[in-house]
């Protein structure tokens, strides 16, 4: 019954696919795509702002920044790339104007910050960065918001300013990779994982392993959803990714040791991923070249994490293009696993007017016509 996925393993071929770009699609009225940079190019770019904001001054026409708008309305989604990108609609953000004062003051702070950073080459914590000035931060949604606006000012990826947000994504299975020079096998990692480093530019040599000890001590317990994961055949030399929601479900099946059984590689973003999870993703699908099937819940926020995986966010959708996985089967829950699957009445919960409004967004949002794609059998 896997032999769909192993079908899905072999037509990728030996070569990851590579993403399409704006270029290539050839669509006016978009910004141009954002790039990894190294620091010393950051440091290069953000002096150029600088000196462009002097020259202005100078000219007598005020200290202000030009940017991007990442306002939704300057979103859009690119059917040819299936994914959310920023339209070209650019924003003054000036000083004199009592509106925009303050924030124009945290985006200088910030970029000085990120300045300090990429000249010692060392990388904090967005909780880092905001304790750093809290009376002008105030809070730190605000700094984190200014901190993407200076991604896009520079053209570079939010990863290359040296900013990272905490640890939040796990990952366990058979893959072996260095962190900063220090090697790390996914499989001795216990029940709990690997965190999946906050500094994904150190995450090097990324490698699969699929020697399979055939051990009769496998776990042979079926799931309480997907009993066919449990089948006693085994299948050598065979890789996918499997990519799940909770970090409930991550914990049973690390505990029963799933990818010894499976050679796989298991990753979660504990419910909505974050950056890290999401490049991280990203790096082992091009690296290792395998399918990813995502275990998600059968409701409206499930499909929406999901949708943030295969298309991106609003938040982020200046980087959509290092952010997105586009090519996830959804392996379940779906609706229907709950009769065939037999789920007890008790562990069902009926939508509410909010899981309703959820799931219309998704249907007539920026994916209207192309929901559907997230629902494509593996």
């Amino acid at each position: 019954m896997l032999r769909p996925v192993k079908a899905l393993r072999a037509s990728l071929g030996d070569k990851a696919s590579s993403k399409r770009t704006l270029a290539e699609v050839g669509i006016s009225g978009v910004s141009k795509e954002v790039r990894h940079m190294d620091a010393s190019d950051v440091r290069s770019e953000l002096e150029t702002i600088c000196l462009r904001t002097v020259a202005s001054i100078l000219r007598s026409e005020g200290f202000s920044y030009k940017m991007p708008s990442r306002a939704a309305s300057n979103q859009q989604y690119v059917r040819e790339l299936d994914r959310v990108v920023l339209r070209d609609k650019m924003l003054d953000r000036v000083f004199g104007n009592a509106s925009s004062s303050r924030k124009t003051a945290i985006t200088t702070r910030v970029m000085q910050l990120v300045y300090e950073l990429c000249a010692k080459k060392i990388h904090v914590t967005k909780r880092d960065l905001f304790y750093t000035d809290v009376k002008l931060f105030k809070q730190q949604t605000e700094s984190d918001d200014v901190l993407d606006d200076v991604a896009c000012m520079v053209g570079c990826t939010r990863s290359s300013l040296n900013v990272v947000a905490s640890e939040k994504g796990i990952v366990v299975g058979r893959i072996i990779f260095e962190d900063d020079g220090d090697t790390i096998d996914c499989t001795k990692m216990g029940v709990g994982g690997k965190a999946i480093p906050p500094s994904i530019d150190r995450v090097t040599n990324l490698r699969g392993d699929a020697q399979v000890n055939l051990s009769p001590h496998f776990s042979r317990m079926p799931h309480p959803i997907f009993p066919i994961l449990y089948h006693p055949v085994l299948f050598v030399n065979f890789q996918f990714i499997l990519l799940i929601e909770k970090d409930a479900a991550f914990m049973r099946l690390a505990e029963d040791r799933f990818y010894n059984t499976y050679p796989c590689v298991i990753i979660s973003g504990k419910g909505q991923p974050d950056v890290a999870t999401r490049l991280f993703l990203n790096k082992v699908r091009s690296a290792l070249n395998i399918p990813i099937l995502g275990l998600f819940d059968a409701d409206p926020y499930g499909l929406k994490i999901l949708s943030v995986y295969m298309k991106g966010s609003k938040n982020m959708s200046y980087d959509s293009i290092n952010l997105t996985t586009p090519d996830i089967k959804w392996l379940g829950v779906r609706p229907s696993d709950l009769d065939k699957y037999n789920i007890p009445q008790q562990c069902r919960l009926q939508m509410t007017d909010h899981d309703i409004k959820t799931g219309t967004q998704l249907l007539y949002g920026w994916f209207s016509g192309h929901s559907r794609s997230l629902c494509t059998p593996p």
